[in-house]
């Protein structure tokens, strides 16, 4: 397993600043009673080993004491008891209360996740360093504990630092060499556990890689969408195979950091043992020679054990939080991953008037990749135009419309809307210009009108009137539950699955629903006999009204209706005009899928 490199492994006070100056204040702004609760812990956890140290010596003294005042001795005990119970059932509570934020935070801190990789810039999808860190923010919020493990190993430094005040000036006093030897053997189980840290931060990284595909695959099996692909190609025994693999690269990432790890465990045990031998003799020393009584001695052995589980519980609560921090930094790194896209804030036109589009010397590959998959293309569609673009798959028709709708930006030229560059304008604002169905849209396992809807709140006649202008309404109707029955059966066993031509309509509903000024059907019809196609492309022509339309395919049956056609071929724009003028050009690209489609047009 490659080392992380010092770029991959930050240490530095820089990131726990960041971090922490990250995580405080949503953790305020979420819950200030949690920061009122975490300060009263500190208090009162600092206090419970100093009802111990401070009555003991007292009580035991007493007890050996020859006069053995038997009133005296009672209230040492009842006090010592009585406050014990009082202090530690109060930091019990105080701690079951924080807990109780733990899974709250979790959750909240899994939706900014998920909120931030539904934002994120399309073209970072495709992208294996983004998906990369997306992973690593998800390993990071669980390996930190999130906001309350990194806000209690904090808190945690505060209680321990305030103890060792108190117990360093009791030892001063009475013990001073034994401040000496737990220091000196603490030093060692410090170097011992930045070793330790060092090995878990290392490993961090391989384990994200390994889990992301180890939940693709994982994510294959479970889904059914896959079902009926496993079923028919016998693809259960790779996918099988494939995950044993990966669970086989888990098992032994493990047990090879359990490994290296193993021989620092047992150092570690070592110097406890000799730290706690040498407390106990030096303690004893003491007390054979008369310099302090035994009631001392008890409170010093006390002290001792406070103390040196408070410095412990200091350098390593410090190197703890580094820890934790360089886990939840990879949020903080996903929240603040820089956009390939960029964005201006230019107002957008109005929305309720068609616009003009125009592509100028436009030309893109995918990002890490140098074929280009469009090349020099140049078109101005009009505001209100209907144009059909068509031409065989991977004619870059898609790219096109992914392109429009700043998916991703392009690599040379400029598209322009009503002649200003689209990079100008207010992205949020700019996305409300387009309603687009792609070939592979989604339907979500939400009701049919919340497909529909998707938040907002509009009357049922509303939902039912795009119903019917795509020719659903009385599927809809025959459903259990109407408009409310659950599509899929992912959270109601009763859903439903619509046919995939119902689905279709569904998703051009919800495109009309959006009523932008730009419409794009981008073959979502491509699985429909090319007659269905044809009535469906119709339709929706009816339907778009004055708006600016723009319909894909490699097939022609969504042409004739148009006002021009585009022709790709080879990632640019071959042809250019109408029905009747490219069919007649002799040796045309047009002309010649034309010629081979007839037969469905006739």
């Amino acid at each position: 397993m490659a080392e992380m490199s010092k770029k991959e492994m930050p240490r530095t006070k820089g990131v726990v600043w960041k971090t922490l100056k990250y995580f405080f204040p949503i953790a305020w702004k979420f819950d200030k009673m949690y920061f009122i609760l975490s300060v009263v812990n500190v208090i009162v956890g600092a206090a419970l080993p100093f009802v111990d140290i401070l009555l003991l010596p007292l009580l035991v003294d007493s007890l050996i004491s020859p006069e053995r005042d038997i009133p005296m001795i009672l209230t040492y005990a009842a006090l010592m008891v009585g406050l014990d119970v009082i202090v530690g059932l109060i930091n019990s509570q105080i701690t079951i209360h924080l807990e109780k934020y733990e899974d709250k935070f979790l959750n909240f801190q899994a939706e900014q996740i998920a909120d931030r990789c539904m934002n994120i810039d399309f073209a970072l999808t495709e992208n294996k360093e983004c998906l990369d860190q997306i992973n690593k923010a998800r390993e990071g919020k669980d390996w930190s504990g999130g906001i309350h493990g990194i806000s209690k190993a904090f808190f945690t430094i505060i209680q321990n630092v305030i103890k060792i005040f108190g117990v360093v000036t009791v030892l001063a006093v009475s013990a001073p060499w034994l401040l000496l030897i737990i220091g000196a053997l603490l030093a060692v189980s410090t170097l011992i556990n930045a070793k330790k840290n060092k090995i878990e931060v290392k490993y961090f990284s391989d384990l994200a890689n390994i889990n992301r595909v180890l939940w693709y695959v994982t994510h294959e099996i479970e889904d059914f969408r896959f079902g009926k692909d496993v079923r028919l190609y016998g693809a259960a025994g790779t996918l099988i195979s494939r995950t044993q693999q990966q669970m086989d690269r888990l098992n032994a990432f493990f047990k090879k950091k359990a490994d290296e790890r193993y021989p620092l465990d047992i150092l570690d045990v070592i110097v406890g043992a000799l730290r706690d031998f040498g407390t106990y003799l030096y303690l004893g020393a003491l007390a054979i020679l008369g310099k302090i009584t035994i009631g001392t001695y008890s409170q010093l052995t006390t002290s001792g054990g406070v103390l040196n589980s408070s410095l412990q519980g200091a350098i390593f609560g410090l190197q703890d939080i580094v820890k934790r921090c360089n886990y939840g930094y990879e949020i903080v790194k996903l929240m603040e991953y820089p956009p390939m896209l960029q964005k201006g804030n230019r107002e957008v036109p109005a929305i309720d008037r068609p616009h003009e589009i125009e592509f100028r010397n436009v030309s893109f590959s995918y990002p890490n990749t140098k074929v280009k998959v469009l090349e020099n293309v140049s078109i101005t569609i009009k505001a209100g135009e209907r144009l059909s673009v068509v031409g065989l798959n991977g004619a870059g028709k898609t790219t096109f419309i992914k392109l429009l709708c700043r998916l991703y930006d392009t690599d040379e030229g400029e598209i322009l809307i009503d002649g200003v560059n689209i990079r100008e304008y207010d992205y949020d604002e700019y996305m409300k210009l387009f309603s687009v169905v792609f070939q592979d849209f989604r339907l979500l396992s939400f009701t049919a009108q919340d497909n529909i809807l998707l938040g907002k709140e509009d009357s049922n006649e509303t939902v039912d009137e795009l119903f019917d202008k795509v020719g659903l309404l009385d599927k809809i109707n025959s459903l259990p539950k109407g408009r409310d029955t659950m599509m899929f059966r992912q959270f109601d066993r009763d859903g439903v699955q619509l046919s995939g031509g119902e689905q279709q309509k569904l998703a051009i509903a919800r495109a009309l629903y959006k009523n932008a000024p730009v419409v794009i059907l981008d073959e979502p019809t491509a699985a429909l006999d090319p007659v269905a196609e044809y009535d469906i492309y119709c339709k929706f022509n009816e339907l778009v009204e004055n708006k600016t339309a723009v319909y894909i395919s490699h097939r022609l049956s969504s042409c004739k209706f148009c006002d021009r056609i585009a022709v790709f071929s080879g990632g640019t724009i071959k042809e250019l005009g109408t029905h009747d003028e490219l069919v007649k050009l002799k040796d045309g690209v047009y002309a010649e899928m034309f010629s081979a489609q007839a037969q469905y047009y006739v």
